[in-house]
């Protein structure tokens, strides 16, 4: 054998004093994110035939974990359709929440999977719930015999258009965000707005940040749809109750997930660090953590984008009269602009060293230009975050007063 002798596409064989191999191999990835409402309609057959490379029939049976509340909510009408359409499923009941999004959640699925005997390759296992089950359950499935398949059908906006929709799944470990995870995409994910009726607005304010996210780096066409028709989506929970909220709607979770895709689409394993849709993720998961349980997961995202909006304002990227326009777009979505945690300016700076710890040595800040654009940074200095959270502190306070003067007027 001859040094650099290629036996096969991707395998070299180098030949010196001992021999050393080189295999090289592309990790091939093709999931499916199929929309249809009211998916447990007894006369919806999108489950069973949506998804070509997991269709459901009769005499099948699967292993069902659902949120415990979805649970209380719908569980009666998943259970009748899989009788209706003669599937045996096995149904676990799961608390699925940030407080408890940890390594004993995980065991609960496979424990579940294990007793089920499940088939690994013809039995995916099918998530119905928020993002937070959604990870748990994705992440048990995928080092459960080193990859189960599994379904992910959110129950929430932020599971619809975020969590839903790319290939990571994770769980909290001691005080790090998701720092237990794995890369594995689901067979197919479900999107069905209906579950949304049932939401409180909370909710879906919290899923709205994440679209703003994507307005935000990527599109001032949808950051105008969230500023013009945002509140009024926001109120009807996306059901599109007149046609001109059902364009609205539409248009909105179908921009949003399309720019989503664009982004994740060539880098799924993050080969390249420098992600946009890191956007209002450098600070969030340290702010998120230390403000358990009072911030939810998008509102921990969208307190971030607010800073780093003001740094923004500060370095001349984002014009004052932009910066206005997002921080009253961010109040009428619902959402906070600030939480006292930032008050720790220590605690920022921890958040941007364990992130370049995350980003390979680097920060790799996404930063906003204007209002749908970004470029990335590696220079921001301790001093800029405590200036940032000073402005974005009294911005905060000036639109609380002026807000509440509006309300005392038109009281």
């Amino acid at each position: 054998m001859q040094s650099g002798t290629q036996f096969a596409q991707g395998l070299r064989l180098a030949m010196g004093d001992s021999p050393a191999w080189t295999v090289e191999a592309v990790r091939q990835a093709r999931y499916h994110i199929v929309s249809s409402d009211h998916l447990f309609a007894t006369d919806n057959t999108t489950l069973l035939t949506g998804c070509p490379d997991a269709p459901l029939r009769a005499g099948e049976r699967r292993l069902v974990v659902v949120d415990e509340n979805v649970d209380a909510l719908h569980g009666a009408r998943i259970r009748e359709f899989f009788a209706f359409n003669d599937i045996a499923a096995t149904v676990l009941t799961l608390r699925a929440d940030e407080t408890v999004k940890q390594w004993d959640a995980v065991c609960q699925v496979v424990d579940a999977m294990n007793d089920f005997g499940i088939d690994r390759r013809r039995e995916p296992v099918m998530a119905i719930g928020g993002g937070v089950l959604t990870d748990i359950v994705g992440f048990a499935a995928s080092i459960y015999r080193r990859g189960t398949p599994y379904i992910r059908i959110p129950t929430t906006l932020i599971g619809l258009v975020d969590a839903g929709v790319g290939v990571k799944t994770g769980v909290n470990y001691s005080t790090g965000k998701n720092r237990l995870g794995t890369y594995a995409p689901a067979t197919a994910t479900f999107l069905d707005r209906s579950f949304l009726r049932s939401l409180d607005l909370r909710h879906i304010s919290n899923g709205l940040a994440e679209i703003l996210k994507m307005a935000l780096i990527r599109s001032e066409k949808l950051f105008g749809l969230l500023e013009s028709h945002g509140p009024a989506v926001r109120a009807d929970r996306f059901q599109g109750s007149t046609v001109d909220l059902a364009g609205a709607a539409d248009a909105i979770v179908a921009e949003s997930i399309h720019l989503m895709l664009e982004e994740l689409q060539p880098n799924l394993w993050e080969s390249s660090l420098e992600r946009c849709v890191d956007y209002g993720h450098t600070f969030s998961p340290t702010v998120e953590m230390h403000a358990l349980p009072e911030l939810l997961h998008g509102e921990a995202v969208v307190i971030d984008m607010a800073l780093t909006t003001a740094l923004s304002t500060l370095r001349g990227d984002v014009t004052e009269a932009q910066a206005d326009r997002v921080f009253s777009v961010i109040r009428a979505l619902g959402l906070p602009l600030w939480n006292d945690v930032l008050g720790d300016t220590s605690l920022l700076e921890h958040a941007l060293l364990d992130t370049v710890r995350h980003r390979d040595g680097q920060q790799r800040l996404p930063l906003p230009l204007g209002i749908g654009r970004h470029r990335f940074v590696n220079d921001v200095a301790p001093a800029e975050l405590r200036e940032a959270a000073r402005l974005l502190h009294s911005r905060s306070r000036d639109l609380s007063r002026n807000t509440s003067g509006e309300a005392l007027v038109s009281a």
